[in-house]
């Protein structure tokens, strides 16, 4: 690079060359980049036609261009400062908007279910007000339920004691036709009249007096023990093996025996000897025998078993007649029992003879009681109940006639 100067006077070459040249630049960072002293050289003299030479050590022209840079550098990072601060204001921007965008979707959520738990609560509101309304319709039939039990049993206490002897009553009529037991029936009868004794009643003589003339009537009545009966038949069940058959095939020889058809031992009398094994031979073809007694029927080889099966369900028949109080069953069960006993076993044994004699006892026992057909104070106390009890449950107090309708759950609002 080559500087154009204008021509000057030697002397003023003279006085340029001896001034020192001082060139500055700020650096960036603020410091001096360098101080540069060119001085003459002795006995120099300017070329032809006053034209001065650059020197090299001359750094002037380098500090503008540093300068320049410099400033060209601070352009870019301001521009690249610039730059960032916009791209991170964009980002703010977006992030705002998407911020504000979440915050409405949560108020217009908030303000839904704002909306949702409002109208659930003005159901619940709806509900509790029905709930509270049957409440208070059930509070007032309690009350009034417990009015009507108070005035029962503050007015009139002696009531349920005359209802509490029709029924013990009632229970004895049917332990006494059902059951035919006379020791409990008799016993709720005893129960009943204490009942009407606690009462203190004059009115109800008459009852008390059918109350003791039905125990009267009840103590004449001769007792049957029906388990003690069912018990000796069981007995006899149990007995049954123990019983021996008849033996009917103990004379199997003809009654009328011919003396004269024995043969003999001579060679001689061959044709009578001839002759009798004839006779024997077709006399023992056909036999009759005669008997005094009546025929017993025969019995089958290993049929006993059967037999003694069939004797063990009738006498269990017989016993669950017992307590039925079927007198007939009772007594054609053990009539055949007898019969079969007589006309298969032996009548001679000892164990027979003990097993009829019982069967001959039981068969005498009545298993029926001859039971009154009611109880005379039954009607009597049914009669009062009527009158006393059943008349005062079915009045209306007056709180239930003055009482309004109950309103339905729903429909109160």
């Amino acid at each position: 690079m080559t500087e154009h100067t204008t021509p000057t006077t030697p002397q003023e070459d003279a006085t340029r060359a001896a001034e020192i040249p001082t060139s500055s630049s700020s650096a960036p960072g603020g410091t001096a980049a360098g101080t540069t002293k060119a001085k003459p050289a002795s006995g120099a003299t300017l070329p032809p036609g006053g034209k001065a030479k650059a020197v090299p050590g001359d750094k002037k022209p380098y500090g503008a261009i540093l300068a320049a840079i410099a400033i060209i550098l601070a352009l870019l990072l301001a521009a690249a400062l610039y730059m960032y601060g916009a791209r991170q204001a964009k980002t703010q921007n977006a992030l705002n908007q998407q911020l504000q965008s979440r915050v409405e979707a949560l108020q217009q959520t908030q303000q839904q279910q704002q909306q949702q738990s409002q109208a659930a609560l003005q159901q619940q509101g709806l509900a509790l007000g029905a709930a509270q309304q049957l409440a208070a319709t059930q509070a007032r039939q309690l009350d009034e339920l417990r009015d009507k039990v108070a005035t029962i049993s503050g007015s009139d206490a002696n009531t349920w004691l005359l209802a509490q002897a029709d029924f013990l009553v009632k229970q004895a009529g049917r332990k006494l036709w059902n059951d035919q037991d006379i020791v409990t029936a008799g016993a709720l009868l005893k129960s009943a009249d204490a009942s009407l004794a606690d009462m203190n009643d004059p009115s109800l003589m008459n009852v008390r007096r059918a109350i003791t003339e039905d125990i009267a009537a009840l103590s004449g009545v001769s007792q049957v023990d029906f388990d003690g009966i069912i018990l000796k038949v069981n007995q006899l069940s149990n007995q049954v093996d123990n019983l021996r058959l008849a033996d009917n095939d103990s004379d199997e020889s003809p009654m009328d025996s011919d003396g004269g058809s024995e043969l003999s031992g001579s060679v001689r009398e061959w044709r009578q000897n001839l002759s009798k094994s004839w006779h024997n031979f077709m006399n023992d073809f056909i036999t009759i025998r005669r008997r005094d007694t009546s025929a017993e029927p025969l019995l089958a080889p290993n049929q006993d078993i059967y037999l003694r099966e069939n004797i063990r369900s009738r006498l269990l028949i017989a016993a669950q007649a017992v307590p039925r109080h079927q007198n007939e069953v009772y007594r054609q069960s053990l009539e055949s029992v007898s019969t079969w006993v007589r006309a298969y076993f032996d009548a001679d044994d000892a164990n027979t003879r003990a097993f009829l004699a019982e069967l001959d006892d039981l068969g005498q026992q009545n298993i029926t009681m001859d039971v009154p057909a009611q109880l005379s104070s039954q009607p009597l106390l049914e009669k009062l109940v009527q009158t006393r009890v059943r008349n005062l449950l079915a009045q209306p107090s007056a709180a239930t006639a003055d009482a309004p309708a109950a309103t339905p759950a729903g429909q109160g609002e």
